[in-house]
């Protein structure tokens, strides 16, 4: 019986835990990182801010742990897109995809994620989310390495996921209202031509990457 009361307690814990973590997410998604405060994110999650002080004993905390969160949320949607793919040059185009459809649903947040100036003591953790996405990038050309130039995969990892960021979210980004498919498969076209795959292929792989979003 102690042990289910534990099982049970643990379970609360963390379901609280994930409420807060979503309410911070809504809140990153509205007004970016500034609006994640303590008490108007206890207020969305409907619990008191001591509540949420008692997991998170400041902001710097909660955001990093929001953080966190979209970073395991998004390379997870990556991997998921390369898996199903039927080759390693169509695993990196839709993850390429995956990854600039989804920015562009939720850019505002996606810009708080990786963009937006924060403190000084949250750059950390927002680095680890884009050393995370240059990582998997990286492994994916990699992958894909016999149909590729020869070429370093963490350098062309690296300048991948600039191209992306810069032209999704970036201050230069073009507004895509509107026309959000064409602009993945614009974007997309130029990071696979920039990587070394034949325009034909690559046009090929966006087609058929964008018919399975």
């Amino acid at each position: 019986m102690p042990y289910r009361r534990t099982e049970n307690v643990a379970r609360r814990l963390a379901a609280r835990h994930a409420a807060i973590i979503a309410a911070a997410r809504d809140a990153a998604s509205d007004g970016g990182m500034a609006a994640v405060q303590i008490a108007p994110v206890a207020q969305r999650a409907g619990i008191a801010a001591g509540t949420v002080y008692r997991y998170f004993p400041g902001k710097t905390d909660l955001v990093a742990a929001l953080l966190t969160e979209i970073s395991e949320r998004e390379i997870g949607a990556l991997r998921a897109a390369a898996d199903i793919a039927p080759g390693p040059l169509s695993a990196l185009s839709a993850a390429i995809m995956t990854f600039a459809t989804r920015a562009l649903r939720h850019r505002r947040l996606a810009y708080a994620a990786i963009a937006e100036p924060v403190e000084a003591e949250l750059d950390a953790a927002r680095l680890s989310f884009r050393k995370a996405l240059a990582a998997e990038f990286a492994t994916l050309i990699a992958a894909a390495a016999a149909h590729l130039p020869e070429q370093d995969a963490a350098l062309s990892a690296a300048a991948l996921v600039g191209l992306l960021i810069e032209g999704l979210i970036g201050p230069l980004a073009p507004d895509a209202t509107g026309r959000e498919r064409a602009v993945v498969q614009l974007l997309a076209l130029v990071a696979l031509r920039a990587l070394g795959v034949a325009d034909a292929r690559a046009r090929g792989l966006v087609v058929s990457g964008i018919r399975d979003q």
